[in-house]
């Protein structure tokens, strides 16, 4: 019987290495990597005015199709503002209101109040009402520059106010409060709001991106994070919408006396006086001289906001007294068909019943 002999270590691994080598190599799979070869573009044209964080790598201007800087890009360029053109007017939307509009109606007037800042300067040590009208008279043509919504500027005051009544700030933190105010009402408002770069570039570049998200969450968290607060806005289109439901006035004069209203609404949000009245009796009051000094043969019903007859008297003569100061102002605010409409001499303005 033959028997084989055991095999020497060095013999067994050369065995081992020969059966590696016989055996079919192994393929990895391997994923399709994708190059890019191309730097990132928009999938559009249009400017990029969101601010989630990605805008910001594009480094290209906001420009229009015609290759012209964006007014808010010149804007920020030249750290000054000029005043921009409204909006156009918003069409009525009569069988949106048959539907939700009193239900809507009901629910803001019943948030007005808990939503309404009142002396939001008295613990302010450094934030004076000289300041806070040279901010909005500010802020108020950089809303018009951006093409934002009036609704976006009441939401800022809104903001701006109520944060007031909640902390101390300091008088070169001021601006900064503004802007910011402003960019959290865009983002609740507006489709595009304004992006960070630009609203610091307004400020000439004072403070950073880092003070601005700091304040923005202090803002927020001093606020609850509660910004659904009813404004001027909304109750201008309801009492709007209102007056055409029941035929008290056509739809281009009601449109008309709106646009006059939103103008005087816009010069009352910068003065400090009139904080104290309630955004539903400030719309109210601008409709009513609105009408007054457009001559429209049925003004609006006075009622409609639930008032009372001193509180409406007080704001309509505080109202009379700051358009006839600031005539030249609200001129350049309006469009010029209606400028040519209304007479802003103050024999026209007088005391609405």
């Amino acid at each position: 019987m033959v028997t084989s002999c055991p095999t020497s270590p060095a013999a067994r691994a050369r065995r081992r290495d020969n059966d590696q080598n016989l055996r079919a190599p192994v393929k990895k799979s391997r994923r399709l990597r994708l190059r890019r070869k191309e730097p990132l573009q928009p999938l559009n044209s249009l400017p990029l005015l969101g601010d989630s964080g990605v805008c910001d790598l594009f480094e290209s201007p906001s420009s229009g199709s015609d290759g012209v800087d964006s007014p808010a890009a010149s804007a920020a360029r030249d750290c000054g503002l000029l005043p921009g053109p409204a909006r156009p007017w918003a069409q009525l939307d009569l069988q949106t209101f048959r539907d939700y509009g009193q239900s809507c109606y009901a629910f803001h007037k019943a948030r007005e109040s808990h939503f309404h800042p009142r002396e939001s300067l008295a613990q302010q040590p450094q934030v004076t009402a000289e300041s806070r009208c040279k901010l909005l008279s500010w802020l108020i043509p950089v809303h018009r520059q951006f093409g934002l919504s009036f609704e976006s500027l009441c939401l800022t005051v809104n903001i701006l106010d109520r944060f007031l009544i909640t902390t101390p700030v300091a008088a070169d933190c001021f601006q900064l409060l503004g802007v910011t105010s402003l960019l959290i009402a865009c983002k609740q408002v507006e489709v595009h709001p304004p992006r960070v770069k630009q609203l610091l570039a307004l400020c000439c570049n004072t403070f950073s991106r880092q003070q601005l998200c700091n304040l923005e969450c202090i803002v927020l968290h001093k606020l609850h994070f509660s910004l659904g607060a009813p404004t001027i806005s909304f109750f201008l289109e309801h009492y709007t919408h209102v007056r055409v439901e029941a035929e008290q006035a056509e739809v281009s004069e009601a449109l008309e006396a709106q646009t006059l209203a939103q103008g005087m609404a816009e010069l009352s949000l910068a003065d400090y006086a009139f904080t104290s009245y309630s955004p539903s009796l400030l719309a109210i009051c601008c409709l009513a001289l609105a009408d007054r000094m457009l001559r429209l043969p049925s003004p609006v019903d006075l009622l409609l906001g639930e008032h009372p007859e001193a509180a409406l008297q007080d704001c309509l003569g505080k109202l009379q007294l700051l358009v006839t100061i600031n005539e030249a102002s609200l001129t350049h605010m309006l469009p010029l068909q209606i400028c040519e409409k209304c007479s802003l001499a103050p024999s026209l303005i007088k005391a609405v019943p």
